[in-house]
């Protein structure tokens, strides 16, 4: 998936994020990696990136990274977050990234899906860090699989 199509796909089909301002920095078979700049759009009253922004480029560091391995295998799967938890460290200013680097534990939870015909999970994490390389959030997906019959 380049980004001119994931940025297509999520004024289509997601047009709140894309009118919040995320963004794919950078999609690999390992890692994927999403942004999200604060702006009038997206601020909570304090000044900072609203925290629900923040999980949608989380979620999507995670998600994208699923869906794009599951398109390439060319079978019909199914996948659900299952469980959502996040962490705030620092009010989110500026420029965030957003990262995932589990493609490896991607590929074999889809793998067992595959072979096992059975619905399986997997816990995906995502840390935002700004501009000064600090952490200011982490989330924790749980994902599920399913191959469709």
């Amino acid at each position: 998936m380049s980004k001119f199509q994931f940025h297509l796909y999520l004024f289509a089909k997601i047009p709140i994020s894309f009118l919040a301002g995320v963004r794919l920095k950078s999609l690999t078979e390992t890692e994927c990696v999403t942004k999200v700049r604060l702006a009038w759009f997206n601020q909570n009253p304090f000044n900072s990136m609203f925290w629900a922004v923040q999980g949608m480029a989380a979620e999507f560091s995670t998600g994208i990274m699923c869906a794009e391995k599951i398109r390439k295998s060319g079978l019909k799967i199914s996948m659900l977050v299952t469980e959502q938890s996040a962490e705030f460290t620092k009010k989110a200013t500026g420029k965030i990234t957003f990262t995932c680097n589990q493609g490896s534990e991607i590929d074999a939870v889809l793998k067992k899906a595959i072979e096992t015909n059975e619905g399986v999970e997997i816990n995906l994490f995502s840390e935002g860090i700004n501009e000064l390389g600090e952490i200011v959030s982490k989330f924790q997906f749980k994902w599920s699989f399913k191959v469709k019959k």
